[in-house]
This record gives C-alpha cells, structure tokens and sequence, in this order.
C-alpha cells in the first residue's frame, strides 16, 4: 500500500512539473509572438494596407530586403536597381530617414521571400534604363499612366540653336523626380539629394571641375526649409546644358535645355 502511495505521488509530481515546464515554454513562445506582431502594428495598421499593388526599387545600388521594419534587422537579400516588387503593406507615414529622404517600411514579396523595404527608395514609376531618351521614356510610362506629359521644343538660330525638353508627372516627391533626372540626363552621381532645410540659395560643385571656363554644379533654391527648384547646370565653351526640377500643385516637372553660345 506505501508503495503504490510512493509511486502514485512520483507520478504526479512528475506530471505537475512537465506542465509546468510546457506552460513556461508556450509563455515564452506567446510573449515573442506577441512582441513581434505589436512591433508590426505599430508599422502598418491595417487601414493602411494595399493589396495587389507593385513598386520599384529605384536605388542604383540595391536595396535590402530586410527581415523585420526597421533598418537594423536581417538583411534577407540585396534587390538590384529596377526591381518589380509586389507590395503587401504600406507605410504611408514617414517614420525614419535615410540620407536626405523621408520614408517607411513598407512589407513587400520578393523572389518568393516577405520581407520589409525602406519606401523612399520604391516608385510606382519604373526607373529609366541606362541610355534611353526622355521620350521614349515618357513614352513607355504613358501605357501604364496617361498622365504623364513630354514635351519638346527647338529655337534659338542655325548657328546658336536651343533645344529643350521636358517630362510631367503627377504625385511625385521630389526625391523620386530628382533620381529620375539623374539617370536620365546622366549628371553626376557624386550629386546625392539635397536637404531640403538650409539657405535659400545653395551651389554644390563637382569636384574634378576646376577649370574657370567649365561649370558642373547643381543649385539648390529654398523657401522656408522647403525646395523651391532644384538645378544642375553643365556649362564648357560654347555649350550651356541646364536640368530644371521644379514642383506645381500635385505635379513634378522636369525641364532639360541646351544651348550653343
């Protein structure tokens, strides 16, 4: 009789300790899970989530995919300059900063993988490929938004001519169109986007430019920390070669003159 006594009361302390033991495990399992999802709710609430929409990944040297929303967790892989990826949730509220642009986490799917992705280097524009005209350009974003306007326009005399031309686009941040010129009229990559706080009139030369007939700069116009104009201004003997970004009401423009002098 003691001995079944001993056993049964081995049994159930043997019982009551494994459970003990699961329900400290599971605990442990809820407290991550639940961390981890308030850390997301916090990033994109579900009024804010947009299925079945794609962006690109503007970034000339990549952009990561990363495990969690927030620019310090894994990176689960590199996607190359002009990615197509298809968004599963969006931030629409800037919360951190890269450089000089303001942005998000947005969740995204990429080669099969759910990630997170820093918004302020994805467009709903495709980036230009290198070498194509702003015409042809403008051309191809016109299929998917017929909003978009090229314009083009020749003067001057047989001698002197101008020749100008320019590219509209609506709900465009200024960083998006100021990225999108750089590729398109190939100014230097050294240029990076500017701060949109400072002096209201800014110039910030290329460096290997040091000659008295030669200008490469890029000139920075402000009104109360916000940008007014945006210019690089290319100029040798001879030639003078502007790229005008400049904003009016919803819709960015982007205006390329050259000139014989």
């Amino acid at each position: 009789m003691n001995t079944v006594k001993i056993v049964s009361i081995a049994l159930i302390s043997t019982f009551v300790l494994f459970s003990c033991k699961n329900e400290e495990k599971t605990n442990l399992e809820i407290s991550k899970t639940s961390e981890n999802d308030l850390a997301l709710a916090k990033i994109t609430p579900s009024e804010e989530i947009s299925t079945n929409d794609y962006l690109y990944v503007t970034a000339t040297t990549g952009l990561s995919l990363r495990e969690y929303a927030n620019l310090q967790s894994e990176k689960l892989a590199v996607m190359p300059f002009g990615t197509r990826v298809k968004v599963i949730a969006s931030e629409n509220n800037p919360t951190m900063k890269v450089g000089e642009i303001k942005g998000g986490m947005d969740e995204i799917e990429y080669n099969q993988k759910k990630g997170f992705a820093f918004n302020g280097f994805l467009s709903k524009y495709f980036p230009p490929e290198k070498g194509i005209s702003a015409k042809r350009y403008a051309e191809e974003l016109k299929n998917d938004f017929p909003k978009i306007v090229y314009t083009e326009t020749t003067g001057g005399t047989a001698s002197k001519p101008t020749n100008s031309e320019s590219v509209t686009l609506p709900n465009t941040q200024w960083h998006e169109a100021f990225y999108m010129a750089q590729q398109l009229y190939s100014f230097p990559k050294e240029f990076i986007f500017p701060s949109s706080k400072g002096k209201e009139f800014q110039i910030i030369k290329e460096k290997k430019f040091q000659k008295d007939n030669w200008i490469s700069e890029l000139q920075i116009f402000r009104k109360n920390n916000a940008f007014t104009k945006i210019e690089y201004v290319y100029k040798n003997k001879g030639f003078l070669k502007t790229v005008t970004i400049v904003k009016v009401g919803d819709v960015m423009k982007i205006l390329s003159t050259e000139k014989v002098e």
